[in-house]
Order: structure tokens, then sequence, then C-alpha cells
């Protein structure tokens, strides 16, 4: 009999649920709105109905092992959402104890999404044979999740590892945290597109992005594909982009250092284009005993099966530790 976990990533539009095997495997996926309703339980209503009739879908004999969840301000010892600013369900949900009292599977653990990215990472992923490293999450804002001697780096309160929301500038862009300057604000989709909109009004670049502007809103997409095609403004927002985030990772690596810093996300399928200058702005700003130590390299987990991977990983995890206990 085949042992599987149940991976669950909970985004702001959509919550993806998947079955993977031990080898990584997804051997069944499916998916529901995450805003539709008000109510969390009538959303695990649906997200309990959604998980059977993946689990039906399987045409072999399977042993779930549990379920592991990624969620925003999802905090692994509490095993709840907390205070997450982009779900309908404000204040504190205990969501590993609803679950419990709908399955009894072994193991119900949580976490924050860039942490499961992190632990999908060493399991399945570019991560398999390292004990430190720091995984940067490039969405819509940005994440991170940091591994030391093997072990996820928790803090006293679960909340340890927001680099998204170290300060880079004093009085810089304002934040969804509240407060000003911090990393994501520039390094993200959403930095990347506001970095365009600040070159537009600032410089003389030729762009098409200029025209893109006055039709409607510019993507990061399209940033992307400008940059791409040797548009120079769109250019000059990748290299902005790097420089902030290399200059970020140069100071990271006092702390923990790393063996290598994994980019994952949207924003990090840019590749050389934003690897290749982060890396030379992040040597160039590194302590000289950390130069040449570390490796920028992006995630290896497959993009269409990234989120799913990382969450269930978080049940294997769990499994090794009762293992080693």
């Amino acid at each position: 009999m085949k042992k599987v976990a149940i991976g669950i990533d909970i985004g702001g539009t959509n919550t993806v649920i998947g079955v993977v095997d031990q080898e990584g495997s997804v051997l069944a996926k499916g998916n529901i709105p995450t805003g539709k309703h008000m109510d969390v339980n009538l959303y695990l209503d649906d997200m309990q109905a959604e998980i059977n009739r993946v689990l039906d879908f399987i045409n072999e004999e399977i042993e779930v092992m549990g379920i592991g969840l990624g969620a925003p301000n999802g905090n692994y010892y509490s095993g709840a959402i907390e205070f997450a600013p982009n779900l309908n369900w404000k204040g504190r949900v205990e969501l590993v104890n609803l679950l419990k009292e709908r399955f009894e599977y072994p193991i119900i653990t949580l976490t924050n999404d860039a942490n499961a990215a992190a632990i999908g990472e060493m399991i399945y992923g570019e991560a398999k044979e390292m004990k430190n490293f720091i995984m940067i999450t490039l969405g819509t804002g940005l994440g991170s999740g940091i591994v030391v001697n093997g072990e996820m780096v928790y803090g006293h309160d679960g909340f340890a590892g927001e680099l998204g929301h170290v300060r880079v500038e004093k009085n810089g862009r304002e934040c969804g945290c509240g407060r000003r300057g911090c990393l994501e604000t520039y390094c993200s989709a959403t930095g990347l597109v506001n970095t365009v909109y600040e070159l537009i009004g600032t410089s003389k670049l030729p762009s098409v992005l200029r025209e893109k502007v006055h039709q409607g809103e510019v993507t990061s997409k399209m940033v992307f594909d400008a940059a791409t095609d040797g548009d120079e403004l769109a250019k000059e927002a990748f290299r902005y982009t790097a420089e902030k985030l290399g200059t970020a990772l140069a100071d990271f690596m006092t702390f923990s250092s790393p063996e290598a810093f994994i980019l994952f996300g949207g924003l990090a399928n840019a590749g050389d284009l934003l690897l290749k200058p982060t890396y030379e702005y992040m040597e160039e700003n590194m302590l000289s005993c950390f130069k040449g130590k570390v490796k920028l390299i992006q995630s290896g987990l497959p993009g269409a099966d990234a989120a799913v991977l990382g969450s269930s990983s978080l049940v294997w995890q769990e499994l090794n530790k009762e293992v080693l206990a």
C-alpha cells in the first residue's frame, strides 16, 4: 500500500489540494476558492468535500499519513492562522484543531507558505543535501524560510524569518504591514511593477511600458517580456530590484551563513535576468569572510506542483521527527 500525504496550499484567492507520495509524485489535485465564505467552517466544508473527491480519483491502494498546510501567517507551534491580512477570517483561526475534528489522520500540521516551500525544497528539490540554506519566495510579496543545521527556524513564537519585512529604506515605500521601506515593497512582483511606475515618472528611458500604463495596469509578466526584448526601462527595473535583493542577501548571510539562497516563486522565474545581477550585488556587498562561499540558485520544485509539494512535505518531516525521537 502506497503511503501518501495531502498537501494544501491556502492562498488569498484559491486553495490548492494535492495527494503526494514519498517520491514527490502528485497523484491527484483539486482546488476550491478561498474567499468564497466569510465563515471558516463553511470553507472547511468545501475543503473536506474536495479532499474526499480528490482521494476518490486515485485508482490504487493508498494510506494517508496526514495533512500538511501552507498558509499566510500560519503558525507551526499553535496550528493557527494568526491575523492574516489577505484572508476573510480575521483574528486567530485554529485551523489544525478544526481539521482534527473532521479527519483522524496521524498528522495534521501547519506552517506559513514560505516555510512550507523551504521544507519542500529539502525533501524534493535543490536542498536535498543541504543543512543550512535560506528560501526566498518572490511572489506578490517576499517570504522566507530559514533552515539551520537541518532544522526550520521558527523562533520562540513561530514567526521567525520574516525577511520580507526587514526595512531597507528608512522612509521608503509603504508596506501592507503598516511600516515603510520593507524589502518586499522593492523585491516582489508588486515591487517590480511599482519600480516601473517610478521610472516612468523620473527617467527618460525608452519603453513600450509607457504606452501600457495609459492603456491599463502594468503586470510583472509585461515587465519581464519587455526586458527580455531589450526594453531599457524594464531592464533598469530588474537591475534596481536585483540591487536591493542582492544587498539584502549579503546582510542575511551574516546571521546564519547559509550554503545557498534559493529563490522561489513567480519573480524567480525570470532566471538570469534577476539571478545574475542579484548575485553580483550580493558578492559586491558581502563581508569579506563570506565572499565566494554561498550559492544563489533557483528552486528545483516544479512550478505547477510546487505549492502542494511544499505543504505535503510537512507530513514527511513530522514523520521523520517521530522516527528520530
